[in-house]
């Protein structure tokens, strides 16, 4: 049999070597513990400014969507003119019937939307609420929270109430646990709140109310049943998505947009991401919090290579590349990444907790989101050491005498 060849000598010699290393950066870095906590504590700092702008923005794009994801909808029509979901214009209504025509079709269903200011049930404050006005015959949305209470929107003047509403609405859930009539008033019109759910607020709204299409249209006899906002297009199970979407594209007038219901919730995104100012804060926010980490960790290693030059010479002199000296500035720089990582997470968090308690907006750390500002850092902190070695270029052996 033939022998094989090990390599366990060369990984164990690997090993020992790494053992026998004398870990200089961290040697150095806690020879100074003020400066070190200080250059930890600026990591931290970069790395919270970072995860909570990212935090806001993630919140943002799933805030935003939080009604789209749940459309009982598999293709969605609109008006070429909609900005976002609080302002989708108009369209008419018979391109729905329309869509009928197209094979692969099994049904549509036209909703209404209006951004609403509606009063506190107890406090009686201006608040703004997203209005939807549905047949409460059938589904428009896959929430089993409001398709329960459907039947109760075909008395006129109800409202369903998105109990996760930004804001103190403790009095009025109790009374409504308790069965009393809880009231509200909408462009000044009594409207009686006969049922829960819970979707939450969003950077555009407190919260969200589901109304019958007769109260909506009496609520907003402008509007007229005639001009819709959405329409949601359900397709035969098994049909191809895309080839009737663009079929649909073909046979419809100009007048509408056809989007696949991943698309609106993409269309939805990239306009908060791209078309509001909200959008680009989050984004120089997570920018500002990487350059400041840059700056803070190249002072603390460039103060430190400065302070050990005659020890980088006297390296030098016996024999010590240069690349070796850079490892150990690098390894401070890892060192940095790693520690000051850990608290920044942890505080980021706590962070996190207490804002989703305060504005009941979905921000969460997630662990992709963690590891990505972990990558993020030791990046940011090897930039600086990258930019703090060039002053080992003046380690010259003569600086020893």
């Amino acid at each position: 049999m033939p022998k094989v060849p090990s390599v366990a000598p060369k990984t164990l010699n690997l090993w020992q070597r790494l053992r026998r290393r004398t870990p200089l950066g961290w040697l150095q870095l806690k020879h100074k513990k003020g400066q070190f906590i200080i250059a930890i504590s600026g990591v931290a700092f970069a790395d919270i400014l970072m995860l909570m702008q990212l935090g806001f923005q993630g919140a943002l794009f799933q805030s935003s969507v939080r009604v789209h994801e749940t459309l009982e909808a598999d293709i969605v029509l609109t008006s070429p003119q909609i900005r976002n979901m609080l302002y989708p214009s108009e369209f008419s209504r018979r391109r729905l019937y329309q869509a009928l025509d197209v094979p692969g079709v099994a049904s549509v269903n036209p909703l209404y939307i209006v951004l609403a200011n509606w009063k506190h049930p107890t406090t009686r404050k201006q608040g703004m609420m997203l209005l939807l006005g549905a047949d409460p015959s059938r589904k428009f949305i896959t929430r089993s929270d409001i398709n329960q209470n459907l039947d109760l929107l075909k008395v006129p003047d109800t409202l369903l109430f998105d109990q996760k509403t930004r804001g103190d609405y403790k009095a009025a859930l109790t009374d409504f646990a308790q069965n009393k009539s809880v009231l509200t008033e909408i462009k000044g019109q009594k409207q009686q709140i006969r049922g829960l759910f819970s979707i939450g607020s969003s950077f555009g709204v407190d919260g969200s109310l589901v109304t019958s299409t007769e109260t909506f249209l009496r609520l907003h006899p402008q509007r007229g049943a005639g001009n819709v906002s959405l329409g949601l297009i359900k397709i035969i199970p098994g049909s191809d998505l895309h080839q009737i979407a663009q079929a649909l594209r073909q046979k419809l007038s100009n007048d509408v947009n056809v989007y696949t219901l991943e698309e609106f919730i993409e269309f939805e995104k990239n306009y908060w991401a791209m078309n509001t100012p909200i959008g680009f804060i989050f984004r120089l926010g997570v920018a500002m919090g990487f350059i400041v980490g840059v700056i803070l960790v190249y002072q603390v290693l460039s103060t430190d290579v400065n302070s050990h030059l005659q020890e980088y010479a006297t390296f030098r002199a016996m024999g010590y590349t240069q690349r070796y000296l850079l490892g150990i500035v690098l390894e401070e720089a890892i060192i940095l990444a790693v520690l000051g990582f850990i608290p920044g997470v942890a505080i980021s968090s706590i962070l996190y907790h207490l804002t989703r308690q305060a504005t009941s907006l979905p921000i969460y750390l997630t662990i992709a989101r963690a590891m990505g500002i972990l990558i993020t850092t030791i990046f940011m902190c090897l930039i600086s050491g990258a930019i703090a070695t060039r002053k080992l270029q003046s380690a010259d052996p003569a600086d020893i005498f």
